[in-house]
């Protein structure tokens, strides 16, 4: 080997180029369909009620079926979900469930932030109904804001009212 006119007398690089032999191209075939798999399966677009249940799942570990079944309901109809989670999945802004969150994690130490929705339907009521009063009663001034996130912060309204609706009939169904 000689690199621009140097020759090199049997040195080794510690690098060796081996032949593919017609086992290492199985395997690479083989690794290349996984892989091609695995990038399909995960391109595969993520719907608006996928982020409601991944929306429900952090603040409602231990909520009732019931409560499950309003909360996406709610979001079905109104397009959103409790914790401003948009349909690509991105925050479309801050929601008052996720300020819920973030206190009872500084309250608690941090432990159990998932369970703001309780373990009952009148505790998930309690915590849609203090949710849609901190929208409507915000404690600092209120600062001009994108139309954006107005409009979220509508829609969020709007769920909070749809899923304390169906909570309520589905309550006085029981």
């Amino acid at each position: 080997m000689s690199i621009n006119g140097i020759g090199t007398a049997n040195i080794s690089s510690g690098y060796e180029m081996k032949r593919n032999t017609g086992n290492n191209a199985a395997k690479s075939n083989e690794f290349m369909q996984t892989v091609q798999e695995k990038t399909e399966n995960n391109t595969t677009p993520k719907t608006a009620e996928y982020y409601a249940e991944q929306a429900f799942a952090s603040v409602g570990s231990k909520a009732p079926e019931e409560v499950k079944k309003a909360w996406m309901e709610a979001a079905r109809q109104t397009g959103a979900n409790g914790l401003g989670i948009g349909g690509g999945g991105m925050m479309t802004h801050i929601s008052q469930m996720m300020i819920q969150r973030v206190k009872k994690s500084w309250l608690n130490g941090g432990a159990d932030d998932n369970d703001i929705l309780g373990s009952s339907v009148s505790s998930a009521i309690a915590a849609a109904k203090q949710a849609l009063y901190d929208l409507e009663n915000p404690l600092t001034a209120d600062h001009p804001r994108s139309m954006e996130v107005q409009r979220s912060r509508m829609q969020e309204k709007a769920f909070y009212q749809a899923f304390i609706e169906k909570l309520e009939s589905g309550k006085e169904r029981a």
